[in-house]
């Protein structure tokens, strides 16, 4: 999922000779001279992703572009960031913690958020009989990535209800980082005792597994809403090509507004896609119940992205990073201006 505020700098090589391999295997568009050549794309076989899933089955983004974009897929944040920052893709969409730390690596210089695309999604799904976080002292709780973005979630609310739960794995509560479909099977097994995650694997843990949603997400940001996943834009494409980005935006602008306004045939294509991916579609019920917990929205909701950041200063997992200019909006503002829509804010 959307993973990591800290990249594994001895393994940017291999990160980045990875990337490459999996743009060259998902590759979607034609060759080219560079100056013609197609836009290549990020994103995760996720739920989350369902814009870019849609944009990409539905020929959404290739009519806007003029050309099928070269596709690059991804399982974690600090993958497609380094994909990004060698080159190996123009844009990707990716969690909002990977873009801060893409931001705050390159000291401003290399990304820009150029767009929303989800919201919410994200739950603490537990044993029965753990009624509360007082019941979690003791108990053990995975989260996808130390210091991914669920990751500083769940330290952060644990701290605001007086719960320890340090890096190494002591204090009150056990924070176990691990792969969602691990997460899947250490529940299942008795293993681990709860897990803060992104859907669709939060549904699966109740309807596949009997877990109890303790906490919906969204119950902790203002109205509801805080940022599951963004498109990010490398700083040296959009100068070379601003053009193009704008219609990767009209794009995504027309994606969004496909699934939600066909919402079963939204469903339908994302699920079709994630088989085509991973080898095997979503459980209708899950797939359903997945659906209902995400806001599919261009609005970036940058407040919770600078909440989020602050959350993990505080629990030590970042340097204080000062992300004035993280976001360019103008592009996507021109694009929701022209379509008579309601523009979004970087605040």
């Amino acid at each position: 999922m959307h993973r990591g505020l800290r990249g594994r700098v001895a393994a940017v090589a291999l990160t980045v000779l990875a990337a490459a391999g999996t743009l060259a295997a998902c590759g979607d568009g034609g060759g080219g001279s560079e100056g013609d050549a197609p836009l290549r794309l990020g994103y995760f076989p996720n739920i989350t992703h369902a814009t870019a899933l849609v944009g990409v089955e539905k020929g959404i983004f290739a009519e806007h572009l003029g050309a099928a974009p070269k596709t690059a897929t991804f399982n974690a944040g600090p993958a497609a960031v380094e994909a990004l920052f060698s080159g190996a893709i123009d844009a990707t969409f990716v969690g909002p913690n990977p873009s801060i730390n893409a931001w705050s690596k390159s000291h401003g210089k290399a990304v820009h958020i150029i767009s929303g695309a989800a919201s919410g999604g994200v739950s603490l799904v537990v044993k029965p009989g753990i009624k509360g976080a007082g019941d979690l002292r003791g108990k053990k709780i995975a989260t996808p990535q130390l210091g991914n973005t669920q990751d500083v979630a769940l330290r952060y609310w644990l701290k605001k209800n007086g719960l320890t739960a340090n890096k190494d794995g002591s204090g009150d509560v056990k924070v176990v980082p691990q792969e969602n479909a691990q997460t899947l099977q250490t529940f299942a097994q008795g293993d681990i005792d709860g897990a803060w995650v992104p859907e669709p694997f939060a549904s699966r843990l109740i309807l596949e597994n009997k877990g109890e949603r303790l906490l919906d997400e969204k119950s902790l940001w203002p109205g509801g809403k805080f940022v599951i996943t963004n498109l990010l834009v490398s700083q040296e494409y959009e100068k070379k090509h601003p053009e193009q980005v704008e219609k990767l935006l009209q794009g995504v602008v027309e994606a969004t507004d496909f699934i939600n306004r066909n919402r079963a045939d939204a469903e339908k294509v994302t699920n079709d896609a994630l088989a085509k991916l991973s080898g095997k579609p979503l459980k209708q019920d899950v797939l359903a119940a997945a659906f209902k917990e995400i806001d599919f929205t261009t609005d970036p909701v940058a407040s919770s992205l600078v909440g989020g950041a602050r959350h993990a200063e505080e629990i030590g997992l970042l340097e204080k990073t000062d992300l004035a200019g993280i976001y360019n909006l103008a592009p996507l503002n021109d694009v929701l201006k022209a379509g008579g829509k309601a523009q979004v804010s970087d605040r």
